[in-house]
């Protein structure tokens, strides 16, 4: 029974209007092929070449030490072609971290280059 109502409902909408229906049929292919798009295919960074010059290490609060908060912060520099770093964003971590490592990477020097580039960096704080 479910099989036949289906039948017929198909016919009558192509028949109402087959374009509406190879409209949807598009959509639902190109929502289907881009949800199988292997992760492997999106473009990943280029690894930089660019050495870090100057290190200002970033504080550590006491009191995030002795409570045992630590774990990675990640950030994007971006820095002129003379090694000044001008920008960071935080792209994830614990808020308090990333904000001190922000401030400290933004007091790196990297080496010249003959371009502005973007760095990703990844910072751990370890309580031990």
């Amino acid at each position: 029974m479910g099989l036949t109502l289906r039948n017929y409902l198909l016919s009558e909408v192509t028949k109402s209007n087959p374009g509406r229906l190879a409209f949807a049929t598009l959509i639902l292919a190109l929502c289907l092929t881009t949800a199988f798009v292997p992760a492997s295919l999106a473009q990943k960074a280029a690894k930089s070449e660019r050495k870090v010059i100057v290190i200002t290490k970033p504080d550590y609060p006491d009191i995030l030490r002795h409570a045992q908060v630590g774990g990675i912060v990640r950030l994007k520099a971006t820095v002129l072609p003379n090694g000044t770093v001008t920008d960071v964003e935080i792209l994830g971590g614990n808020p308090i971290l990333a904000e001190n490592a922000a401030s400290a990477v933004k007091k790196w020097k990297y080496a010249p280059a003959a371009a502005q580039t973007t760095e990703d960096i990844s910072l751990s704080f370890s309580p031990h």
